[in-house]
């Protein structure tokens, strides 16, 4: 069967490297008893170390091409190839709520996205890796003080243990992307509970990323404004890629102590 023709429309960059591809695949290598989700596979560069590892695999691609591509190419997923939009999936329909993994050589243009829905499902996914692009992947992994270091950051390492394991380079890509990628590991921590309201959580690291270049005094302003005396504290002359995951958790807890009619 010819190969599948590469869609700029959905961020298609197929790798060609076998050796980096197996290299993504044993990122499961602790987690081999887990039921495994594959998001885009393509056409399987990727799929076919997860099969020869005996995991427990189910793969959602959005491109009829490469769905057909899979069917020929791989009978021992039949029934397991998803055709669907992974971003409007509903996991719980797939797994309910028992623990599964995330993987994938992700489509550049929806890989934040993509992450952002694996957070949704935190309680079930125990162990999300895969590559993207390496500005968004060093984002995810960063720590406090660096220039990546952002909203995506923040509430995803609130909730896991994230890991930037290894660079790409653009050349063992058909067709080779105009950046260099990059595979991390995310693995859920022991955090259940923040001890703050989610929801306000994600308005502070939002509102403060906002204005990432000015101090927090300024961006989160509207979140004190019935006691501006507050702001007088230390850590509002700080700009927000300075803080931590706690430090963000102790300005929500700070937010949710402002009468109700401000925040």
């Amino acid at each position: 069967m010819r190969n599948v023709r590469a869609k700029k429309s959905l961020g298609q960059h197929f790798l060609t490297d076998l050796s980096i591809a197996e290299r993504i695949a044993h990122t499961l290598d602790d987690f081999k008893h887990l039921p495994v989700l594959e998001v885009g596979p393509g056409m399987g560069m990727l799929t076919q170390y997860l099969l020869e590892m005996g995991l427990d695999l189910t793969v959602v691609e959005l491109d009829r091409e490469s769905v057909n591509y899979l069917e020929a190419s791989f009978p021992q997923l039949h029934g397991r190839i998803i055709g669907e939009d992974f971003l409007k999936m509903d996991l719980k329909k797939l797994y309910g709520d028992a623990p599964f993994c995330v993987i994938g050589n992700y489509p550049y243009n929806i890989s934040t996205q993509i992450f952002f829905k694996v957070l949704d499902y935190r309680d079930q996914v125990v162990c999300c890796s895969g590559m993207l692009q390496r500005e968004v992947a060093q984002r995810i992994a960063e720590p406090p003080g660096s220039k990546t270091y952002g909203i995506l950051s923040v509430l995803l390492q609130a909730w896991y243990d994230i890991e930037y394991l290894f660079t790409v380079d653009e050349h063992v890509f058909n067709p080779p992307p105009k950046v260099k990628s990059g595979v991390v590991r995310l693995k859920r921590n022991d955090v259940t509970d923040l001890g703050v309201d989610e929801r306000m959580f994600k308005r502070v690291v939002k509102a403060a990323f906002g204005q990432r270049r000015k101090t927090l005094r300024n961006s989160l302003k509207p979140f004190f404004m019935a006691q501006p005396t507050v702001m007088e504290r230390d850590v509002f002359r700080q700009r927000p890629e300075r803080l931590g995951v706690e430090d963000f958790i102790a300005l929500t807890r700070l937010a949710m102590e402002q009468p109700p009619s401000v925040t």
